[in-house]
């Protein structure tokens, strides 16, 4: 199992000194983003046209070694513009109350489907619940390193 410090180490590896001066990589089971804070005067458009190649190249590498999609962003003035991303389909199953939270939300114009609904919701709990989340991830981490360090570990 690849841990968030391997995916880590290899972007830092990887990625250019001088295209950052800060980088945030986050990851899940099916996806790295990598978004970075460009140098004060450059663009998003100029940095994803001069740094397509390599990009895309590093991406390569690591989605073969971590069997993840990459994407890219980059960050300048507190705009942050991704350059792809991936929108992975979720089954679920909700019974009608559920359902009607989603159909009150594409009715109101909200959202679009209740897809889109959905992802909404997400969307919404992840914003209020963040500490609660990022507590929970953090512990999560702790077990991964206990894992690790444990019979048959790395």
């Amino acid at each position: 199992m690849t841990s968030e410090q391997d995916i880590t180490d290899f972007f830092t590896t990887k990625v250019p000194g001088d295209w950052f001066t800060g980088v945030r990589i986050e990851s899940d089971a099916d996806e790295v983003l990598v978004v970075g804070t460009l140098p004060e005067g450059r663009t998003a458009a100029d940095f994803r046209e001069a740094t397509r190649g390599e990009r895309m190249a590093i991406a390569s590498e690591a989605e073969a070694r971590f069997r993840r999609k990459v994407s890219w962003g980059a960050s300048c003035a507190n705009v942050t513009e991704m350059f792809t991303t991936l929108s992975v389909p979720v089954m679920t199953r909700l019974r009608q109350p559920e359902r009607r939270v989603l159909d009150t939300l594409v009715d109101a114009g909200v959202a679009r489907s209740r897809s889109d609904a959905l992802a909404w919701c997400v969307r919404l709990t992840g914003e209020n619940a963040d500490s609660w989340l990022s507590r929970l991830r953090a512990a999560l981490r702790q077990v991964e390193q206990v894992r690790d360090q444990g019979p048959g570990g790395a």
